[in-house]
């Protein structure tokens, strides 16, 4: 908030959001089609419908937003001109082709796509009219508005988006890098995210959400992946923001008939964020693994909510989601499988395995199960607890301290996260972070 800025009302946050639904300074208006003005309306009659969820609705119970609501946020006045050498620090040696946007503008001159015959890299106002016209069918299909407010508003202000779409039976060498960069503070942005995996692809996207300042701002983001049949997507999702940012966001998945998603999912900044991600079924055969880890300490809260929708017959899922938390803070997850009637054959497994660094550190962690088919397998758990004593006496017995010990043990906790992303750069810088983050925990 501004300073001298009074608190505002809970209706008062989204009033000042929706205040930046006036074009950004900067940036000419784009000519959208018709089926996207419609899209857009839609989503703002739902957002003045729709109210700030609270502790009083059972999704987020244990996610209270009165520090969000405090807050009054702007729209991007003036654009931040970074040049390459501001994010060199951010690139990733095998992804040379990304998509930038800073504070929510696509910068071109960040950014590296290689042209392709039938493929689409590029963001959505920069696309051709024809181009626009093939993705009707997708956005807005897979992330319901109707009754998610931060969907809701994100789909209001679609004007851009970073798209990726990859042709059938084409392989992409290298991963597409799709950074959201945060310069300003008091700032919301509403970053979009599409892809269409085309049968028989295989891609690995890498999408980053970082900040080059330590402000206050608000990041609500939304992403749709479409994997037709037999494609192969890798998901590295990483949330680096301030530590005193506001970071919402909702990922949902459309899985063809033998199509493989895998998706590792980071939570290590903000003050408090949130990630809603979605997985549909909407054929036999696929497979589905999910990978999360949130390392957090002290006051930040990172509430993880994942629904695998099991609508068709033999379809495979796993979920290992971790959390690390020291300090003060305090990590959800809720993670719910559902198996509909007629999935027969369904295989599903989850695992929730949190590790707590402090006597005032706290998770609530629920797995749920639920099962309408009798040929299935599914199972799923749960731990909380410290770190085994036995364990941290061994490492002692051969010479490290108790505090190394400790740092060690829980670094190898996250690490097996960490471990699952299959870019090796990306793997050791952020096998780096989190050993710094294990070490500085109180």
């Amino acid at each position: 908030m501004s300073a001298g800025a009074a608190p505002v009302t809970e209706r008062g946050v989204l009033d000042s959001l929706l205040a930046a639904l006036a074009l950004p300074p900067g940036n000419s208006a784009p000519t959208q089609p018709q089926w996207l003005k419609k899209l857009r309306a839609q989503a703002l009659e739902r957002v003045n419908a729709l109210t700030l969820p609270s502790t009083h609705d059972e999704a987020w119970r244990f996610t209270p937003l009165a520090a969000f609501a405090s807050q009054s946020f702007q729209p991007l006045r003036t654009p931040t001109q970074l040049q390459p050498q501001d994010i060199a620090h951010l690139a990733i040696p095998e992804a040379p082709t990304k998509l930038v946007f800073v504070d929510g503008v696509y910068a071109p001159q960040l950014s590296s796509a290689s042209p392709q015959v039938g493929f689409v890299l590029g963001n959505l106002a920069g696309l051709t009219t024809a181009q626009m016209d093939k993705l009707e069918a997708h956005p807005g299909q897979y992330a319901s508005f109707q009754d998610t407010l931060f969907t809701a508003l994100n789909t209001a202000f679609l004007r851009d988006a970073a798209v990726l779409i990859v042709p059938p039976d084409t392989a992409l060498a290298t991963p597409v890098h799709v950074l959201f960069i945060s310069t300003q503070p008091e700032v919301a942005s509403h970053p979009r995210l599409l892809l269409v995996a085309g049968a028989g692809s295989k891609a690995t996207l890498i999408e980053d959400y970082v900040a080059l300042h330590e402000g206050t701002y608000f990041t609500n983001a939304v992403a749709e992946l479409v994997l037709q049949a037999h494609a192969q997507v890798t998901h590295v999702r990483l949330q680096r923001e301030s530590l005193e940012a506001f970071h919402l966001a909702s990922c949902a998945v459309s899985l063809g008939a033998a199509s493989h998603y895998h998706a590792v999912n980071l939570a290590l900044g903000a003050q408090i964020s949130r990630l809603d991600l979605k997985v549909l079924q909407t054929a036999e055969d696929t497979q589905c693994t999910l990978d999360g880890l949130a390392l957090i300490g002290g006051t930040q809260l990172a509430d993880t909510h994942s629904f695998i929708d099991h609508a068709k017959p033999h379809g495979v899922s796993r979920q290992l989601h971790k959390c690390i938390v020291g300090g003060t803070a305090h990590a959800v997850f809720n993670g719910q499988v559902m198996v509909r009637p007629g999935a027969q054959k369904t295989d599903s497994a989850q695992s929730s395995r949190n590790l707590l660094l402090s006597s005032k550190a706290v998770v609530d962690t629920q797995p749920q199960l639920e099962i309408f088919a009798d040929d299935v397998k599914c199972t799923h758990g749960a731990t909380v607890g410290q770190l085994d004593s036995d364990e941290v006496f061994y490492l002692q017995s051969r010479g490290l301290s108790q505090t190394v010990a400790r740092n060690l043990l829980t670094y190898a906790f996250g690490a097996e996260v960490i471990n699952r992303i299959p870019v090796a750069s990306l793997r050791q810088q952020l096998e780096q972070t989190v050993l710094e983050q294990t070490t500085s925990q109180p």
